[in-house]
């Protein structure tokens, strides 16, 4: 129960066993912060295991500081304490109206739903959220001065919090959920400032004195041609003609808002043929047309569902990583291997099959794609099938792999 508004209790959790110690990206970007920021390795391990064994006690959460009571394996308990600098009111005011700019992330947020990208979007703001090397100041009753397998245990409880309820940071970082909603509502509706007016005789004698408007950027000779869906008929296909108008609405009113949020991002380079196939098959068609679109790009039917389902978590990105076999540069399969042998205790590391880019344990299985994200598979009815979008570490996307395997 709650003793005060910007305070949370939770009550113990139970031992854990048989599985990576966080499952979501949260949960996982924590523990990443936690072995950053401990200068021993040993005390990090022993921190898992005395929370796998249930023994962290209730943790309050409270801005700026973590505090449970932890009992060593003799079962002697000593008070923990983890403090996290909270944000500054003009560090809130950036990560809020940034949240507002775009739309996905309020939409996203009023649903007390987290997205991984707003950590990344908050950074370009000016904005850390996840703490970095150092940030974690430990305190515990038994005197360590760096992190302790108290500290340790308590920072691996936080994480598995952070798998049920993201929001747990922001409270961290100074913030109660309500707050960051209400907040994120009140900005949200607020009338947009109208702007003063120019009186039109001063703006048309400036104009003598400005100098020339640059001439229009050129513009391609002709839009490039979409896939032939039917070289059969002597006329234009009633059905096909409505689904591409519908897609082509779709897009247009995607790219304007890509614009108007990022004026000086580049398009999107051209597709081929059969990537445009698929990114129209990634438009629920009617069947008819979606076999019309398999031919055009060169797919059964039933490669062209899995190639639009991967085209759906991630455009052409997501496209290779179904269809692309490379080699990494050595350097990125050791970061890999060093990330998924942090987030698994040595009795529980995966017997992982590495071939190329591609990772395998048993029915689940990561790939690396050029754009540096892993991206987690599953295999069903003898075929490798999207299982989520992609992830900056392997242990993520493996986690996903995993889980919708099972």
């Amino acid at each position: 129960m709650n003793r005060q508004a910007t305070e949370r209790v939770f009550t113990a959790l139970p031992p854990v066993h048989g599985r990576g110690f966080a499952r979501t990206w949260w949960g996982l970007a924590w523990l990443k912060a936690l072995e950053d920021t401990a200068l021993d390795a040993g005390q990090v391990k022993t921190g898992r295991r005395l929370a796998r064994a249930g023994a962290v006690g209730a943790v309050s959460v409270r801005p700026g500081r973590l505090t449970a009571v932890v009992r060593d394996r003799d079962g002697v308990g000593y008070r923990a304490d983890v403090l996290l600098a909270q944000l500054s009111e003009d560090a809130w005011d950036r990560l809020l109206g940034m949240a507002v700019e775009r739309a996905g992330h309020v939409a996203e947020l009023l649903e007390r739903e987290m997205p991984p990208q707003l950590v990344e979007d908050a950074a370009h703001a000016g904005v850390d959220l996840l703490p970095g090397i150092g940030d974690l100041e430990p305190r515990c009753e038994c005197g360590a001065w760096d992190h302790c397998g108290h500290t340790a245990a308590l920072c691996h409880q936080v994480a598995r919090l952070l798998d049920e309820d993201p929001f747990v940071l922001l409270l961290m970082r100074g913030r109660t959920e309500g707050a960051v909603l209400e907040a994120l509502q009140s900005r949200d509706a607020a009338p947009a400032e109208e702007p003063e007016g120019v009186d039109a005789a001063e703006a048309f004698a400036a104009g003598a004195v400005l100098p020339p408007l640059p001439a229009p950027p050129g513009l391609p000779g002709e839009p490039g041609q979409p896939p032939s869906l039917d070289a059969e008929t002597a006329g234009p296909d009633p059905a096909a003609l409505e689904f591409l108008a519908a897609r082509a609405a779709d897009a247009a009113h995607r790219l304007l808002a890509h614009a108007l949020a990022l004026p000086s991002t580049p398009a999107d380079r051209e597709l081929t043929t059969a990537q445009d196939a698929v990114r129209l098959a990634a438009g629920d068609p009617p069947p008819e047309i979606a076999h019309r679109l398999a031919a055009a790009s060169g797919r059964s039917p039933q490669a062209l569902a899995r190639a639009a389902l991967a085209w759906q978590l991630g455009g052409t990105a997501g496209l290779s990583a179904l269809e692309e076999e490379w080699t990494p540069p050595a350097e990125a399969l050791a970061r890999a291997r060093a990330a998924l042998d942090a987030a698994w205790d040595d009795d529980d590391q995966l017997p992982l099959k590495a071939e190329g880019n591609r990772w395998t344990v048993t029915d689940a299985q990561v790939r690396l794609g050029r754009d540096g994200h892993w991206w987690p598979f599953r295999r069903a009815h003898g075929h490798w099938i999207p299982a989520g979008p992609p992830a900056a570490d392997p242990a993520t996307a493996l986690t996903t792999a995993r889980s919708d395997a099972t």
